[in-house]
């Protein structure tokens, strides 16, 4: 008996160890959502610089391989002509606009099939105004795997009306639509 309940904590370990660890690159990934929106003194002239939550030093030490690869893919059509990013907003905040990030909560759910879902939550419409009865804080959530030894961020789930909202997904048709644009989407040179 004694020997039974020594194998199943030590087969336990590791689960828990992985959901521990996996909140550690969603916390980072937050932290910098946080300073990206946050208020900035109206007597401070030089604002903080946006920092990109897929630079190349985070893509490296943050994300899955597939992860990067989907990125990567959706990169080469950047959503303005400047390049840069895929996307035309913040993949995270989900918006253009917003306020600054309050009452954040990152919660690392029970490890299933290999995967470690970190739920986060936060207000980022507190300075709009009077808000619905049925408001709820944004949740993104943070599909996180073990890679190489590490914990790193696989998809990034932005679930409203029954969507889950895979930010893989999203990559992959931006990818499709930029290998093969519709005609009113090609750019005739002037």
């Amino acid at each position: 008996m004694i020997r039974l309940c020594l194998t199943a904590t030590l087969v336990l370990l590791p689960s828990l160890a992985l959901a521990a660890d996996a909140a550690t690159p969603v916390r980072e990934i937050m932290e910098t959502v946080t300073k990206n929106w946050a208020d900035v003194a109206e007597d401070d002239s030089n604002p903080p610089d946006y920092v990109d939550y897929f630079n190349d030093e985070f893509l490296q030490r943050l994300y899955s391989k597939d992860f990067i690869a989907n990125y990567r893919e959706a990169a080469k059509y950047p959503a303005y002509e400047d390049g840069g990013s895929p996307f035309d907003y913040d993949v995270i905040a989900m918006g253009q606009d917003g306020c600054t990030i309050n009452d954040l909560k990152i919660e690392a759910q029970p490890p299933a099939g290999g995967v470690t879902v970190v739920k986060t939550t936060f207000d980022n419409t507190h300075c709009f105004g009077e808000r619905e009865p049925d408001w709820k804080p944004a949740e993104v959530d943070f599909n996180v795997v073990e890679e190489d030894g590490r914990a790193v961020i696989d998809d990034i789930l932005r679930p409203q009306d029954g969507d889950p909202g895979s930010l893989k997904t999203e990559m992959l048709a931006i990818a499709k639509e930029g290998a093969n644009p519709t005609p009113e989407q090609e750019v005739t040179p002037e």
